[in-house]
């Protein structure tokens, strides 16, 4: 199963506690890796292909209502991800026309791994230009901070400021880093364009979350929270749905259990099936972090 108490998420303690008291093991299927400390299996490109989606269908709500998002309606699981893209491809167009606005732009955080490259993918097949899309890695955010840019994107190819209107996270958190976004950032931006934020890394309740703007998941029944701006400022939407691979349960169960098949056929000898004696390593080591009165 996936656990998520590893990363000493809000309630962590109990969750692994009742496998230790239970006499159980966890083999967390987030921290399946190979021999290179990839991850064996992973749903993070259909979140990212998903979080990207739903992030262009706020902002496409925003400018067809000129509201906040509060409004926004429940999410629906698609039947595949042709009518997935059918349907943000409408609203997108509708919103363009109403508004006369431009191609909304988008940057990617995260954008070289599993999860960046879905939603890079999701913005593109959409028809966003590719010049509209920022790809940024560790690379661009390697200097710690703060990151400006984010609310006024630079184009480095041509050393041309843009305003950013979407926000996509998609890094995958494991230690402390730097703070993407945060409300002083948001309060000292007059020129803020930054309307949606899609955090598809979704640490809501990690003390390290980047992005501490906001403090609840999201859901598929009530997609959106909206972020306290300053008076008269444009409204800034999140979205922080943490199941957000089951909008194409189709694609992401394929692609999924297609690439674990080769791990679970090797369960059955355990005891000499590397990623399988690694994940009981790794439970044994966080089992050990367990305060003593749990």
């Amino acid at each position: 199963m996936f656990a998520h108490c590893y990363k000493n998420q809000a309630g962590w303690e109990q969750v692994l506690a009742r496998w230790l008291h239970g006499g159980g093991t966890l083999l967390d299927l987030e921290f399946l890796t190979d021999a290179n400390g990839r991850r064996v299996a992973a749903f993070g490109y259909h979140a990212g292909f998903a979080g990207a989606a739903l992030g262009l269908q706020v902002w496409a709500w925003q400018k067809r209502t000129g509201g906040d998002a509060s409004d926004f309606p429940a999410v629906k699981p698609f039947p595949n991800e042709a009518a997935l893209l059918t349907e943000v491809r409408e609203q997108l167009e509708a919103a363009v026309k109403v508004n006369g606005s431009t191609w909304p732009r988008v940057i990617v955080i995260g954008a070289l791994g599993r999860c960046g490259s879905g939603a890079v993918d999701a913005a593109i097949k959409v028809g966003i230009p590719d010049e509209n899309v920022l790809k940024w890695d560790m690379a661009e955010t390697a200097h710690g901070g703060p990151f400006p840019e984010i609310l006024e994107c630079m184009d480095h190819t041509s050393n041309l400021l843009i305003l950013a209107d979407i926000f996509v996270n998609c890094i995958y958190l494991s230690k402390a880093g730097p703070l993407f976004l945060t409300f002083k950032d948001i309060e000292n931006h007059e020129l803020r364009q930054l309307s949606v934020v899609a955090d598809v890394s979704c640490d809501t309740t990690n003390p390290h979350n980047p992005i501490p703007i906001y403090s609840i998941n999201t859901t598929f029944e009530h997609p959106v929270v909206n972020v306290e701006t300053p008076g008269g400022s444009k409204p800034l939407s999140v979205i922080s749905i943490d199941h957000l691979p089951t909008m194409l349960p189709r694609e992401s169960s394929e692609a999924f259990s297609s690439a674990l098949l080769e791990s679970l056929l090797a369960l059955k000898d355990r005891d000499h099936a590397r990623v399988w004696t690694d994940a009981e390593k790794l439970f044994k080591e966080k089992v050990a972090t367990l305060p003593g009165s749990i």
